[in-house]
């Protein structure tokens, strides 16, 4: 609980307490006045019941704010702490599928939890956080996993340096950077791109590394990136003294607008900045997700009330948590299923299209197409819903290069059926409520199993329509479509 609402307590029991002891004194001035007595003692009770309101709603409030939220400074990771004071990034939702992550590092390899949840097998505190809070300095640690062996690192008062860090500018006339290489467009970071506060001692210089090769190998291996960025940023970071730690702007928590509060790249600041509390995460290549193209990860989705009931290693609820939370962030309920959507007896089959694009400078120029025949898949898919005797079926057409990210959130949860050819549409599934069943139109060009992975992690029910190339016969599409919609009542 704030100072403020302590003291607004106070008041307010202090004058709670004065106005009953003015009634009192009242009421034996004026003992043989039966009238009056009898007045005094209905304003008294006005009075009683009055601040029994006002003290109801404030504790309301109080909940509904829900002061216990998850530590992001130095004392914990995570742990609960009391709320003291204006809180800038957004609260954690009340969400259906949520578990309590574990504190402990007895996580058993390759489970579930280990992949999703918290698998840290080791940390290490580089710049210990007890000793930071008692000097205001930096403090700096990371967890690693062995499961994906990799880290999240994170520290506190850590400056970064702009000028020190090599970026592709963004914004290039397409064919000006067409045939760019991979690692061109990966950032490079100078010795001191990134700097933390501490006592320099037995340097003759004013800096010096945070951390050597071997801690690097250890918490930081390259395994199979080509160019580890995380590695590389951790590399840069300069001890420095007090007084060589200075900041022209200080940034906290700012990221994803929807999920946090907002974004902003390196390349846009114009000096110096500062961060309270930074989180250093890896890129995806290495995350269970790109590690499924190439180990068995096997996990199957299931409600966290039944994982609550029956724990088990096999079993995860993190990406429905995941999906449920971005869905709280755009303000829809979380707390919505399959039945809801078909109660009424509609049911929305989402096309997730994929406009013909130059997808990535690499591909020096050439437009990649994942189904060739896309529109006319649609247009027979359109035909197939209006001539739909057996149920109403609305068919949409997720254009999503058109929609906002809101709309794009809802059209996935609001879907019985969603379809696609296989593109980064399709992460959108993640989102997607339990029971929605997922077809994928795979390009004989293009298979690799994220999407069947995200199903599979979800516990969503899944089917593929693998391809002889880029063309699909609409015929097949919508004879498995038939089938899927008769297993679904329809």
């Amino acid at each position: 609980m704030s100072d403020k609402k302590h003291k607004t307590l106070a008041k307010q029991r202090n004058l709670f307490y004065c106005q009953t002891k003015v009634i009192e004194t009242q009421s034996l001035n004026f003992s043989d006045m039966n009238k009056k007595h009898a007045t005094l003692f209905k304003i008294l009770l006005a009075l009683f019941a009055l601040n029994s309101i006002t003290l109801y709603l404030y504790f309301s409030s109080s909940h509904h704010h829900n002061d216990n939220r998850r530590d992001t400074t130095a004392e914990g990771f995570p742990a609960i702490i009391p709320h003291r004071g204006p809180h800038l990034s957004k609260p954690w939702p009340i969400i259906p599928s949520y578990l309590p992550w574990s504190l402990t590092s007895n996580v058993p390899s390759k489970s579930c939890e280990a992949y999703f949840g918290n698998g840290f097998t080791k940390s290490a505190d580089v710049l210990p956080a007890k000793a930071a809070v008692r000097s205001g300095s930096s403090w700096f640690r990371c967890h690693y996993s062995g499961t994906l062996r990799s880290s999240i690192c994170e520290g506190g008062k850590i400056r970064m340096d702009p000028g020190k860090i090599k970026m592709s500018r963004g914004g290039e006339k397409l064919e000006d950077v067409i045939g760019r290489t991979e690692d061109e467009e990966m950032p490079e970071f100078e010795d001191g791109a990134f700097e933390v506060e501490a006592e320099v001692r037995g340097s003759r210089s004013k800096t010096k590394k945070l951390v050597g090769e071997e801690f690097l190998n250890e918490f930081l291996p390259v395994g199979n990136v080509m160019k580890h960025t995380m590695r590389e940023l951790v590399r840069s970071i300069v001890v420095v003294g007090e007084t060589d730690f200075t900041c022209q702007e200080t940034q906290l928590e700012e990221t994803w607008k929807a999920l946090f509060s907002s974004l902003r790249y390196a390349k846009n600041f114009s000096g110096p900045v500062c961060f309270r509390h930074a989180v250093l995460s890896p890129l995806g290549y290495e995350t269970a997700l790109f590690k499924g193209l190439s180990e068995d990860i096997d996990c199957q989705g299931a409600s966290a009330h039944d994982l609550w009931q029956s724990p088990d290693d096999k079993k995860t609820a993190r990406l429905s948590e995941f999906g449920e939370m971005i869905r709280d962030a755009f303000g829809f309920p979380v707390n919505r299923h399959h039945s809801d959507k078909a109660v009424s007896g509609h049911y929305n089959i989402l096309f997730v299209r994929r406009e013909d694009y130059l997808a990535h400078p690499r591909h020096r120029g050439k437009v990649e197409s994942r189904l060739s025949n896309e529109q006319e898949v649609f247009d027979s898919l359109q035909k197939w819903a209006s001539d739909h005797q057996e149920c109403k079926v609305n068919l949409v057409n997720g254009l999503f290069a058109h929609m906002s990210m809101k709309e794009q959130v809802r059209a996935i949860q609001d879907a019985s059926v969603i379809i696609g050819a296989h593109g980064a549409g399709l992460t959108h599934i993640v989102s997607a409520t339990p029971n929605t069943v997922i077809l994928e139109i795979i390009s004989s060009f293009f298979r690799r199993p994220h999407f069947q992975l995200i199903a599979q992690w979800k516990g969503l029910e899944y089917h593929a329509i693998n391809l002889d190339g880029s063309y699909a016969n609409p015929g097949v599409v919508i004879d498995r479509l038939n089938k899927i919609m008769r297993s679904l009542g329809c």
